[in-house]
């Protein structure tokens, strides 16, 4: 005879097989998203509302257009905004000199951080990154101290329950490559604290492709996605940014590569082109979408 608490259990053992099959079906994937400077010219309100015309649903939010924003408007009708185009902001920037070094512009650009890790969070993010800046020469004695200047950034994130994100740039004379970010990042070692990728940044840079190896199962937090245009190196600039699956960068073989190191962030199209920039955000964010998912399919991470 079946007992009552049998018959209780009998629906989600039912259920079960499916919870499962439906685990296994999305472990590996990753959501497409757009960082707000890819369609800057539109501001706040407009990139937003274009993209979410388009399909899209996860974006990246930029410091430089909130304040914009917040001239005419408030920090609720932001988050309205998101709320009314069903969109989830998946990170957002603080460009700031000195955030992961010991220098002259850090005293002020720490105030500015916890302002932006206010804001952020209340517009319900999780995670915001900056990148490695600063407009001073670095000795080898600041690389001893950078995860000192880390770990006090943790702590100011984690007062507001984020994550701070560290961007290497290819140009930066501090934190410029992947093998030189994570060491530093590790030995902070602060909770609040992760690496991100920069598709841009990794494949034109000092980096070689072996250098994903170096992330440990699960440690990336973030990444910007962008395949890089055909030309010298050493002219590369932010224009050599374009659409993923336009260029010559092996963006599905990093996106295996992410996959095979357990990512399952967003990737987010991250473009300066004025072309790009200027464009209508709906049609602009159609294209993207169009060949991003494209890409996304072949590394079967969609």
């Amino acid at each position: 005879m079946t007992t009552r608490r049998e018959l209780l259990t009998l629906p989600l053992a039912a259920m079960l097989p499916r919870l499962l099959q439906a685990q296994i079906e999305t472990s590996g994937r990753m959501m497409l998203a757009i960082h707000q400077n890819t369609s800057a010219a539109a501001g706040y309100r407009g990139s937003l509302e274009g993209w979410a015309r388009a399909g899209i649903r996860y974006v990246e939010l930029s410091d430089r257009l909130l304040d914009d924003f917040l001239e005419g408007d408030t920090l609720a009708g932001a988050r309205q905004i998101l709320t009314d185009n069903d969109l989830t902001p998946v990170s957002a920037a603080a460009v700031l000199p000195d955030i992961w070094i010991y220098g002259p512009a850090r005293a002020e650009s720490l105030e500015t951080w916890r302002r932006r890790c206010e804001q952020f969070a209340e517009l319900g993010l999780e995670r915001i990154y900056a990148p490695s800046i600063t407009q001073r020469a670095v000795t080898q004695d600041d690389y001893a101290t950078t995860p000192d200047a880390i770990y006090e950034v943790g702590e100011v994130t984690a007062e507001f329950g984020l994550t701070a994100m560290i961007e290497f740039t290819r140009t930066s004379s501090h934190l410029a490559t992947l093998p030189t970010a994570l060491p530093a990042i590790r030995e902070a070692d602060h909770p609040n604290v992760a690496p991100m990728l920069d598709f841009f940044h990794f494949w034109s840079g000092l980096n070689k492709f072996e250098d994903l190896d170096l992330l440990e199962p699960g440690e990336l937090q973030h990444a910007h996605f962008q395949d890089l245009a055909p030309g010298p190196r050493e002219l590369i600039n932010n224009d050599s940014r374009i659409i993923p699956g336009d260029g010559i960068a092996p963006v599905e073989r990093i996106i295996g590569k992410l996959a095979e190191k357990g990512y399952e962030g967003a990737l987010s199209v991250e473009l300066f082109r004025a072309d790009i920039v200027e464009a209508d955000p709906f049609e602009m964010a159609t294209e993207i979408r169009s060949k991003c998912e494209a890409v996304m399919r072949a590394a079967d991470v969609l």
